[in-house]
């Protein structure tokens, strides 16, 4: 039983990398929480792919930075934003029920307050900085 639930991960951890990669290249599905999701499933699933997956640059773009200073940096909050306030305008103005509506708008207010007062700026380092302008 444990080497079904150890492939069941192993298989759910390729799939959340998938959705992560997706994520990072459209705006509407986040990128981190998927990939933070392949990382604990590759940890509960083999030693092997889970030290595979952390020297990735997608563990180290996305997953080390949210989990080690728990703050993002201002695009990635900004883009975050901006997709959840159009997920959370469509889905209100779909739903024809007003409860709903009102639940709505409470986890929106939620989900702003948050990304706004609790979740950290990162400052961008200098050397990224410079580092972007190269590739540019």
């Amino acid at each position: 039983m444990k080497k079904i639930i150890n492939g069941l991960c192993i298989i759910l951890g390729f799939l959340c990398i998938g959705l992560g990669v997706v994520g990072i290249i459209l705006p509407v599905l986040p990128a981190t929480p998927f990939l933070i999701l392949a990382a604990v499933l590759f940890a509960k699933g083999s030693t092997r792919f889970h030290r595979w997956f952390i020297q990735t640059k997608l563990h180290k773009n996305y997953v080390e930075p949210a989990m080690g200073k728990r703050a993002m940096d201002r695009g990635a909050k900004v883009k975050a934003l901006i997709t959840l306030f159009i997920i959370f305008s469509v889905s209100f103005i779909l739903v024809p029920i007003w409860f709903v509506k009102i639940i709505i708008l409470a986890v929106a207010l939620f989900h702003f307050y948050y990304f706004g007062f609790k979740i950290k700026t990162a400052a961008v380092r200098q050397e990224e900085v410079r580092d972007y302008g190269k590739r540019s």
